[in-house]
């Protein structure tokens, strides 16, 4: 028995209150007094006195102690509270069976010997101390599950962090701190109040998943009450990984860090899932852009602009690409965007863009290079599929002979007026009937914009409302091309968390002197 425990005794005869209070306080209770049961109500609820337990006799002169125990039985301002009945004129075996059906946990009978009162004392309280910490372990799984719900529905690791936090603190109460690697090395803390770079000192690293208690100067990214000391939970998955901790109150721990491990546990698999997405995506977008055509072509009578912008940090990457560049007095353009989004579609993309330079040297039309691009993704990438719109220009003429696989058609403005372009042909990959070439004029002062399907798709919008937008933001085009493809992004892309990459080609032909 804890001698923390605190029991009010409440009866109206002093001589009888003594001797509990006595036997009582020499078993190491502390005890409270009341004399009738008005007063015992409005010490539990009005005096917050936190008591662990009621004697109560059952004759008191303002009601009795079964309209007692009931009111704190079914009130909630008085806590789930044990009471024991102690009575010397209500013996028979209808007040003893009507005490019990109201509410009460024990019932004694005078005359009441100290060793019967103290050992009924102790097995209530340990009865109710077992059930409240059942109840307390069932919350805190409750609390737990939407905690790890929340955590693994975080697209960021400072958001998983954060989420990690909120729920410790709903489970535990605060303070709490969890504490995890970036994929870079960095490391972070988080609290209720935040997130910043703060690292465990000396970095003790924990095999598998270990509890141990710290001092507060080792965790003194937040402020703990006196006294208190750290429970500190910490696991990793693989050997090669920096382990997660989780921080809370060595207070608010049960037996065995139960539910401590457990969300450290919830937090190291999460984490572990978000640096392997953040390592790949950050491989991914470092491959695209090596990939991607960093300087374009100087070309007299020709003004030319590209954007590149890759998806928001909760998708991965795809495969757009473009291609700019002089061949034969000519000017080749190409636009493409391999199907899917991974490290793989951007590898694909890669390969698509080497295939079609290689084949344009070679002085095929626009319109056979899609066809040798297209059988030699049926050979060697059977199970992959792009779209390709490609054209050469001539830059003293304007002439323009295009071909398109499957892509998103041109859009052409001239004198203030714009137009969608109408090449046709399957995407690449498929077996289908070549593609046709169209042949047209740019003529002075006019632009030609050519994009990927991040700049005008949306999932919740249909395709033709995108095109529409983009027409109409296109009606205008800025003397200098870079601000009017920063425009289009600006407009149409978003702020950089758009669930698709987004490539801009935009031409335009010198005005005649």
């Amino acid at each position: 028995m804890s001698p923390a425990a605190t029991v009010l005794v409440v009866d109206d005869s002093a001589t009888k209150r003594y001797l509990l209070v006595s036997w009582l306080t020499r078993a190491g209770f502390t005890v409270v007094e009341a004399e009738t049961g008005g007063e015992a109500l409005r010490k539990l609820a009005e005096e917050d006195v936190d008591a662990d337990l009621v004697v109560l006799d059952v004759k008191l002169p303002d009601m009795s102690g079964f309209e007692v125990c009931e009111r704190i039985k079914t009130d909630s301002r008085y806590g789930v509270l044990p009471v024991i009945h102690v009575s010397a004129h209500a013996v028979d075996v209808g007040d003893r069976t009507q005490g019990l059906n109201r509410g009460a946990d024990a019932y004694l009978v005078e005359p009441i010997e100290p060793d019967e009162l103290i050992a009924t004392a102790q097995a209530v309280l340990r009865y109710y101390r077992a059930r409240q910490r059942a109840e307390l372990f069932a919350e805190r799984m409750v609390r737990l599950a939407e905690t790890t719900l929340a955590i693994n529905s975080a697209s960021t690791l400072p958001e998983l962090l954060a989420a990690a936090a909120d729920g410790a603190a709903v489970i535990f109460g605060e303070p709490v701190a969890v504490v995890a690697e970036t994929s870079e090395g960095e490391s972070l803390a988080a609290t209720p109040a935040g997130v910043r770079k703060w690292a465990v000192p000396g970095h003790r690293v924990a095999v598998g998943s270990l509890v141990r208690t710290d001092e507060p100067d080792d965790w003194d990214v937040v402020d703990w009450p006196e006294e208190e000391t750290v429970a500190v939970a910490a696991a990793r998955l693989r050997a090669d990984r920096p382990p997660v901790y989780v921080a809370a109150p060595g207070s608010s721990q049960t037996a065995g860090f139960p539910v401590l491990r457990q969300l450290a546990q919830a937090v190291a698999a999460a984490v572990e899932a978000q640096r392997s997405f953040d390592e790949e995506h950050r491989i991914a977008v470092t491959l695209q852009r090596s990939l991607l055509q960093s300087t374009l072509p100087e070309v007299p009578g020709v003004e030319m602009a590209v954007r590149y912008e890759p998806a928001g940090a909760q998708t991965e990457v795809g495969g757009d690409f473009y291609e700019l560049t002089m061949l034969g007095g000519r000017l080749l353009v190409a636009i493409g965007d391999v199907a899917g989004h991974s490290l793989h579609a951007a590898t694909v993309m890669a390969e698509i863009r080497h295939a079609v330079r290689a084949y344009a040297v070679e002085g095929h039309s626009p319109g056979v290079v899609l066809e040798l691009v297209n059988r030699f993704m049926r050979t060697v990438l059977p199970a992959d599929s792009a779209t390709l719109c490609l054209f050469t220009l001539d830059p003293a003429t304007g002439m323009i002979r295009m071909a398109s696989a499957g892509h998103l058609p041109p859009l052409l403005h001239v004198d203030g007026e714009t137009r969608y372009l109408a090449p046709r042909g399957a995407l690449l990959g498929l077996d289908a009937p070549p593609r046709r070439e169209l042949e047209l004029e740019l003529p002075p002062g006019g632009t030609l914009v050519l994009y990927t399907d991040g700049l005008i798709e949306r999932r919740d919008t249909d395709i033709d409302v995108g095109l529409k937008a983009l027409a109409e933001c296109a009606a205008e085009v800025e003397p200098d091309l870079d601000a009017f493809c920063s425009r289009l992004l600006h407009r149409l892309g978003g702020s950089g968390e758009q669930a698709d990459d987004i490539a801009v080609v935009a031409l335009r032909r010198a005005a005649s002197a």
